[in-house]
């Protein structure tokens, strides 16, 4: 019984952790370039994006395919940013918790967003 009350002792700390994890990222913003600064976007800690800034020069008709791919380049530039924050914050909220099979830390665990 003293180990099913420590495991779930580990569930409720793990849980605080989570939740204050949530909660940073949620107020976390995070800016992706492209094009040397011509497209710029902001997304918060979840994915969300906040803004899009795209240089005047880029705006013309004959642009238009280079302004779509500098879009979805800033974008996964801005992705790969919260991913990694997600990552480390998850590192934190997990760090010595004792859970079975993953090392003391969720392993493989990934992000819903």
């Amino acid at each position: 019984m003293k180990n099913l009350s420590g495991m779930l002792k580990q569930a409720q700390q793990m849980q605080t952790k989570m939740q204050e994890m949530q909660a940073r990222l949620e107020a976390q913003v995070v800016d992706g370039q492209a094009g040397a600064g011509m497209v710029k976007v902001s997304l918060s800690g979840k994915g969300e994006l906040k803004s899009v800034k795209i240089d005047p020069s880029l705006l013309s008709a004959e642009e238009g395919e280079v302004l779509e791919d500098l879009l979805v380049a800033a974008h996964a530039d801005a992705k790969n940013k919260v991913e990694a924050i997600a990552a480390e914050e998850m590192q934190k909220a997990t760090a010595g918790l004792n859970i079975p099979g993953m090392g003391g830390g969720l392993g493989g665990f990934k992000l819903p967003f």
